[in-house]
């Protein structure tokens, strides 16, 4: 009797062990992950102010994702009794960590004019944009297109010439490297020509805070070790039984996400469609990687794909080839990372635009035929419209 109950308290404390951990570790994850704020925020911190108030109006404006775990983060990183009083710029997408780090170091983070330049895969827009001090958010005052053939207005030119101007760089998911270092190339406050392009699927695309004079080839690395670091996790982190034989195939299968659907809750079925082809020997036939294999990454197709073009062999052809492509298509974001390693439990192999701007899915080749009539039917109306 008293070895059943011994056995059954120990296996209970191996269960409440692994749980702990899976909470630390969840908690950690989130502490360290792209937060959730779409502009950036200038968080005043009174004097005589504790972290609890500080958390609190965080996530209240949308800068965290939790003020438990972000004040349970700072009290074990120990910066909890750092907090400085001032006005701190929160930039969009801040980490938890980085978030901690701004409200106790001070100093460099000071609220002021800022220009963000955004790496899309058509553009780089440089948005100048001014503290409206009655909201404490930023309001945009000039935009343009730095590979375009505008000339940069006054206000861009005025800013930038300013000693205390703030930059930041923010790089959309799914550009190509070869996008990133031309868009890198164009904005002219940072320094230093780069040669050559890194590997697709290299760069990690997120926000990332620079200072006039930066290096540009500084700035790749550092998008190198992060995105290097996201592939560890969520190799570390992946399902049993995927066909995915090395991180190498994690970021080729996430690029491939990332060019197919931009909306966030989809990502997880496209990633089963396409785990799920390559458990049945079946050919991935996604259009972007023929998209790839024309382009090498170097700009957008700017038309529709030609039948010629799926039908010629190419090492980017999945309609041809079977597998995964040799390289990665784009440079994906920690999402689609995730999703490559955890894809969504279903069935489906198939899927098609539904006209909403995602996607209808299906397991059968009927059922699929059935969606691309559909979908036919739909462009037919818009094109009359």
């Amino acid at each position: 009797m008293w070895r059943n109950i011994a056995s059954n308290f120990l296996t209970f404390l191996v269960v409440v062990v692994f749980l702990v951990a899976g909470v630390i570790l969840w908690g950690q994850n989130e502490y360290n992950a792209t937060g959730p704020l779409e502009g950036s925020i200038c968080l005043r911190v009174e004097r005589g102010s504790n972290m609890r108030r500080v958390s609190e109006d965080l996530e209240a404006r949308g800068a965290v994702s939790s003020s438990t775990i972000f004040r349970i983060g700072a009290d074990y990183t120990g910066k909890d009794s750092q907090l400085k009083a001032g006005s701190w710029l929160i930039p969009e997408g801040a980490t938890m960590a980085e978030v901690t780090d701004l409200v106790t170091r001070g100093g460099a983070s000071t609220c002021g004019t800022e220009v963000v330049y955004r790496i899309g895969v058509t553009q780089v827009q440089a948005q100048v944009r001014e503290l409206d001090p009655d909201t404490e958010t930023y309001e945009e005052v000039a935009e343009f297109d730095l590979l375009g053939e505008e000339a940069a207005p006054a206000e861009y030119t005025d800013v930038v010439a300013q000693a205390d101007t703030r930059f930041r760089i923010n790089i959309a998911e799914g550009v190509t490297s070869w996008q990133i270092v031309t868009a890198l190339n164009a904005v002219d406050v940072m320094e230093g020509e780069v040669d050559g392009v890194p590997p697709e699927g290299s760069l990690a695309p997120t926000s990332y805070e620079v200072e006039r004079g930066d290096g540009r080839v500084a700035l790749l690395d550092r998008m190198k070790e992060i995105q290097k670091t996201r592939l560890a996790a969520a190799w570390e982190a992946r399902d049993e039984d995927l066909p995915l034989e090395s991180p190498a195939d994690v970021l080729i299968l996430a690029s491939i996400i990332e060019k197919e659907t931009g909306l966030p809750d989809e990502r997880g079925q496209v990633a089963s469609v396409f785990v799920n082809r390559l458990r049945r020997g079946m050919r991935l036939q996604t259009d972007p990687t023929v998209i790839y294999g024309i382009t090498n990454g170097e700009g957008t197709l700017g038309r529709g794909l030609r039948q010629s073009e799926l039908r010629q062999a190419t090492p980017y052809n999945t309609y041809v080839i079977a597998g995964l492509p040799p390289t990665p298509i784009a440079n994906p974001g920690e999402a689609s990372l995730m999703a490559a390693v955890q894809p969504a439990e279903t069935d489906y192999v198939f899927f098609v635009a539904d006209g909403s701007g995602g996607h209808a899915f299906a397991e059968t080749l009927d059922e699929h035929n059935r969606n691309v009539a559909r979908w036919r039917e739909i462009e037919a109306q818009q094109q009359n419209q």
